[in-house]
């Protein structure tokens, strides 16, 4: 009969089978019958008779078997010592041996890269059309209008803007790690403060009007085109300290996915990443500002209130990048950054240019220097 190392006193609480798990668990049991299973070395079977010490009315005592319990394992489960498994490998569901981690990036194959690669491409190619469009039509009023160097300038600019996006899809590598950023960085710069030219042009050309000899030399001499480079080589001292520091490198982040190496670019230095970002904020915040101040003004095709509206979009897509680029890992952390950059991009196309192709095509009779003249003011 087996014995237990707990008081017999204990036992007569255990009436019901519920009551004794919480016991078994503490209690150490010894039973001196031990049954293996033939033909099978490395399972183990352990039975153990549960017995309950009864009272009588008549004062007796006697032990009443009230049921068994059974255990059964394999050896490779009561290992004596825990190993944790490298962090290229994760344990199995039994923790008994460890398996390989899946190496993992945002790749053209997935289903994820595949669509932004896709969009990307769709976006370049309308941008190509639209840049046709307008060179295809240079002579008109609406493409002459608010400088015309600057809307292709712009529309140029785009088409890189586009096509970085690629550079963040596939397996990353030293190269793509350094281009990504750096020419998302630039190329964003010369949008925007192509952006901001423009918009300053409104402003010069409608202070022109008026008897203002100042401005209206700004204006003839083309200074408004000085913003561009100006913007572009501040951005490109940044970027030039950030490759010269600490550059973006290969990194592998075996921590965010437990069954998965992702294979992803590491920024290098965090504080030049986001300081080329808060460049890019701090001209886009800047763009939006004078074009709200020019909203109202007498513009001949809208161009202040288009411009406003796309640096609007621009500012509200990178400031809702932040929180979300943060909450996410791995390969949808790059997939926002992608996102970001696509819906930015296209929100400058998608206000300054697409109403203006809509004119060219569809409208054409009033995308001429007649119908110009009959408007107001120009009687």
């Amino acid at each position: 009969m087996p014995t237990f190392s707990a008081q017999v006193g204990t036992l007569l609480e255990l009436y019901k089978i519920p009551q004794l798990h919480p016991f078994l668990r503490k209690s150490q049991l010894i039973n001196n019958i031990v049954y293996n299973k033939p033909r099978d070395e490395k399972r183990k079977m352990i039975q153990y008779d549960i017995y309950n010490l009864v009272r009588f009315p008549n004062r007796s005592w006697l032990f009443v078997k009230v049921g068994d319990f059974f255990y059964s394992s394999t050896y490779d489960q009561d290992s004596k010592q825990c190993v944790q498994c490298p962090a290229q490998e994760y344990p199995n569901s039994e923790r008994t041996h460890c398996l390989p981690k899946t190496v993992t990036f945002l790749a053209f194959e997935d289903t994820l890269g595949t669509a932004i690669a896709c969009i990307a491409l769709c976006l370049f190619v309308l941008t190509a059309v639209i840049l046709g469009i307008f060179v295809k039509h240079r002579d008109t009023p609406i493409v002459k209008a608010n400088n015309q160097a600057l809307s292709f300038i712009l529309l140029i600019s785009l088409l890189p803007c586009f096509l970085c996006s690629l550079l963040f899809i596939g397996h990353p590598n030293t190269a793509t790690c350094v281009l990504q950023q750096v020419t998302f960085g630039l190329v964003f710069t010369v949008a925007v403060s192509t952006v901001l030219a423009k918009t300053i042009t409104v402003i010069l050309a409608f202070s022109a009007v008026k008897p203002r000899r100042t401005m209206r030399c700004l204006l003839l001499s083309g200074a408004s085109n000085s913003v561009i480079p100006i913007c572009s080589l501040i951005q490109m001292i940044i970027c030039g300290i950030w490759l010269g520091t600490s550059p973006p490198f290969i990194d592998i982040d075996s921590h965010s996915e437990p069954r998965n190496l992702i294979i992803m670019c590491n920024k290098g230095s965090v504080t030049a990443f986001y300081s080329v970002l808060g460049y890019l904020g701090f001209l886009a915040l800047g763009s939006f500002t004078v074009a709200f101040l020019a909203r109202n003004l007498p513009d001949t095709f809208n161009e202040a209130k288009f411009l406003t509206f796309s640096m609007l979009v621009f500012c509200s897509v990178w400031v809702t990048f932040v929180p979300v680029y943060h909450s996410t890992k791995g390969k949808f952390m790059v997939a926002v950054e992608v996102f970001s950059i696509l819906a930015s991009s296209a929100g400058l196309l998608g206000c300054i240019f697409v109403p203006k192709c809509y004119i060219i095509l569809l409208r054409p009779d009033k995308n001429s220097w007649k119908a110009l003249k009959n408007r107001r003011g120009y009687k």
